[in-house]
């Protein structure tokens, strides 16, 4: 392999990559409401082959040493999934998986196992069967669902429960975080709905920005007393309001108070995450469709250094409207794809939040 490329820095601080999430297929066996794909059985052409894929992955550990998302569509349509994991397990990455759990099946969840895989994450949006498979589309998804995480339990896989929050399903959160305990998850991440995609279709199922603070709220007191992981994604408001909690409560936030929320920011698109589609478009996050480098003629370790597009994310003083002047815009940052997607502009300001900034506070 060759040497590292040395990653993108503003002000003089290297944006290390940690997380990259790879459409590794757009085909999918379920038809979900909020898909940012708008995922179907497809086939879709012009996938990355075996060997191309096996190039990505070397490319991805000569750049860093981040987690790798095998996402999709379904990543188990893929018939050779389980070589592409054990590929990059071998290159030091680690890999994780984002299955819907419905194709699960003991003899498929020993070889995740065989390959590397050390944590799946499965999607429950209600919590009833028929309100997760209205939302997935499908019936029996949720079903399948906890079937698939009942065999990567057993074949000693750790696995997450995800949630898009929208209308339909932000007053079951408490019971599906109890569910998710229930059946022995190891962590529950929230999703605010960003809407792209077939997202777009239920935009009028998007929470209001004043729901949006409150569920935050709820979930930050969740902390104190779930036993799960909780994380929330797409919601990077998250990170200002732990701190005006913590502050409310005379707590610092540090890693020992508040674990990996203390040292991670909101939007992490193009600053230490990005994703990968299905033919190779490399793009700041799923929901941000911005063309920011193709693997299949570039060097994945150069897109991610010297993209224009990635460098300006990571140079917050970028960043317009209030989150621009927002004391919390270093630890925050505001969705980019729900800016781009309300304004066509992704350096604008959050569409979803009711902060308005103390324009003369010291950035945190």
């Amino acid at each position: 392999m060759s040497q590292k490329h040395p990653a993108g820095e503003h002000n003089g601080k290297k944006a290390e990559l940690r997380l990259v999430a790879w459409e590794t297929t757009r085909n999918c066996n379920l038809s979900c409401r909020h898909c940012r794909a708008s995922a179907t059985m497809g086939p879709y052409s012009g996938e990355l082959d075996t060997d191309a894929s096996f190039r990505l992955l070397d490319q991805i550990a000569e750049t860093g040493s981040p987690i790798v998302i095998l996402t999709g569509g379904e990543p188990l349509l893929r018939p050779d999934i389980f070589d592409i994991a054990a590929h990059g397990t071998s290159n030091g990455l680690k890999m994780v998986m984002a299955p819907n759990g419905t194709l699960i099946t003991e003899e498929s969840a020993k070889k995740m196992a065989d390959a590397g895989i050390s944590r799946i994450s499965i999607s429950i949006d209600g919590a009833t069967r028929e309100d997760h498979d209205s939302f997935r589309g499908v019936d029996g998804a949720y079903e399948g669902a906890l079937r698939g995480a009942e065999l990567a339990k057993e074949a000693g896989i750790d696995f997450q429960i995800n949630t898009t929050v929208t209308r339909l399903n932000m007053e079951q959160l408490p019971r599906i975080m109890a569910l998710a305990e229930s059946i022995g998850a190891v962590a529950h991440h929230i999703f605010l709905l960003v809407p792209t995609g077939r997202g777009r279709e239920m935009a009028e199922q998007a929470i209001s920005a004043q729901d949006y603070e409150n569920t935050l709220n709820w979930f930050y007191d969740q902390q104190k007393i779930s036993s799960l992981q909780l994380k929330a994604t797409c919601a990077p408001q998250y990170y200002r309001v732990l701190r005006q909690r913590a502050r409310m409560e005379n707590i610092s936030v540090s890693f020992k108070t508040h674990g990996l929320d203390a040292v991670t920011r909101g939007c992490l698109g193009g600053v230490s995450f990005c994703f990968i589609s299905h033919v190779g478009i490399v793009q700041p996050c799923g929901f941000l469709e911005l063309n920011c480098g193709d693997v299949t003629s570039q060097h994945f370790g150069e897109i991610w250094r010297d993209s224009v597009i990635f460098n300006n994310l990571r140079n917050y003083d970028m960043l317009g409207g209030k989150c621009g002047i927002c004391e919390y815009k270093r630890v925050c940052g505001g969705c980019r794809a729900r800016a781009y997607e309300a304004t066509g502009d992704y350096l604008a300001e959050e569409p979803l939040c009711v902060y308005q900034p103390a324009k003369q506070s010291q950035p945190l």
